[in-house]
C-alpha cells in the first residue's frame, strides 16, 4: 500500500490530510467535530462514529439515569432518616454499612452479583440489553426484556453508590438541625412537616445539588466497565471496544462526548444554583439568611 492510498484512508476515517500542518489537521478535525462527524470506524464498525454513539446514547442514558434517580433517592432519605435518629443503634449500624459499601467498587459488585444472579442462580441474563426473541417496539414482551437486562447493572450503581449521598444527607441535616431559624420556626408554631421539608431537606439538600449535577455528567464515564462486564452495548461498551482494539475515531467521540456532558452538568449546576440558593445568587440577600 503505497503512501497515497494511506493518506487517502487517513482522511477518509479522521477528517484530516496528514500530509497538511499539524494545526490545519486540528482545525479540519475540530471544524467536523463542530458539525457533528466524528470521523469512521475502521476496527469495530464500517460505520461513521456519529450513529455509533447515536444508537448507543439512549441505552447507556436508560440505564444511567435510573441508577442515578435510585441512588439519590435512597440516599437522602436514609441520610435523613440517620440525621434524625443521630446517634442511635440504627445511626450507628447504618454509618458503618454505607460507608463500607461506598468503598467498594461498583464493578466487585457488579461481578458478585453477575456470578450469583447470572451464573449460580440464573434469575436476569448476564449479558445484552433486550430479548433477541421479542420485536423492539412498545409491546410488554420487548419492554420486560429490556427492563431484566438492566436490573444487574442498575443494582451495581446502586448498590455501591448509595453511600455518597446518605453520608452527605445525614452530615447536612445534622448542621441544620443545630441552626437557629429551626428554634424560631417551632416558636412560631410551624407544623413538623413544614419545618422537615421546608427548612431541613431543602437547606440540607442545597450543598448536594452541585455533586448530583457532576456525577448526571458523569454518567458516560461511569458506565466504561459496568457495560463491558455486562456486556451491555452502550456508549461505555463502545468505547472500551475501540479503547482496547485501537479504534481511534470511535474513542475520540466517546472521549469527547463525556467530556462534552461534565461540562453541561457543571454549567448548569453554576447557572441554577443561584435561583435555588438565594444566598448564593444574590449578594444583598447574604447577611439576611
Amino acid at each position: 500500500m503505497d503512501a497515497d492510498t494511506v493518506n487517502a484512508l487517513v482522511e477518509s476515517y479522521i477528517n484530516i490530510q496528514p500530509d497538511e500542518p499539524l494545526y490545519v489537521q486540528y482545525i479540519d478535525y475540530m471544524s467536523s467535530i463542530l458539525v457533528g462527524d466524528f470521523g469512521q470506524s475502521y476496527i469495530i464498525s464500517d460505520q461513521a462514529v456519529s450513529t455509533i454513539l447515536a444508537q448507543a446514547l439512549p441505552w447507556t442514558l436508560f440505564l444511567m439515569s435510573i441508577a442515578l434517580f435510585l441512588r439519590w433517592t435512597m440516599g437522602i432519605m436514609l441520610g435523613a432518616v440517620m440525621a434524625y435518629m443521630e446517634g442511635s443503634r440504627f445511626d450507628v449500624s447504618m454509618t458503618t454499612t454505607v460507608i463500607t459499601l461506598h468503598a467498594v467498587p461498583y464493578y466487585v459488585v457488579a461481578i458478585i452479583l453477575l456470578w450469583i444472579l447470572a451464573f449460580n442462580y440464573p434469575i436476569f441474563p448476564s449479558s445484552g440489553r433486550m430479548d433477541m426473541s421479542t420485536t423492539p417496539g412498545f409491546n410488554i414482551p420487548f419492554m420486560v426484556g429490556v427492563l431484566k437486562h438492566s436490573i444487574l447493572p442498575i443494582l451495581s450503581m446502586l448498590i455501591a453508590g448509595f453511600g455518597g449521598p446518605a453520608v452527605g444527607m445525614r452530615g447536612n441535616s445534622i448542621r441544620v438541625l443545630g441552626e437557629d431559624y429551626l428554634r424560631v420556626a417551632r416558636l412560631r408554631g410551624l407544623s413538623t412537616r413544614r419545618i422537615a421539608l421546608r427548612y431541613v431537606a431543602r437547606n440540607a439538600i442545597l450543598p448536594m445539588y452541585t455533586g448530583l449535577l457532576i456525577s448526571i455528567g458523569g454518567l458516560f464515564g461511569g458506565s466504561v466497565i459496568l457495560e463491558r462486564i455486562f456486556g451491555y452495548p452502550g456508549i461505555g461498551y463502545y468505547l472500551f471496544q475501540g479503547t482496547v482494539s485501537r479504534d481511534y475515531p470511535v474513542m475520540m467521540g466517546g472521549f469527547l462526548l463525556i467530556t462534552f456532558a461534565v461540562i453541561v452538568g457543571i454549567l448548569v449546576a453554576d447557572l441554577t444554583y443561584g435561583k435555588l440558593d438565594p444566598r448564593a445568587g444574590d449578594p444583598a440577600t447574604r447577611e439576611t439568611y
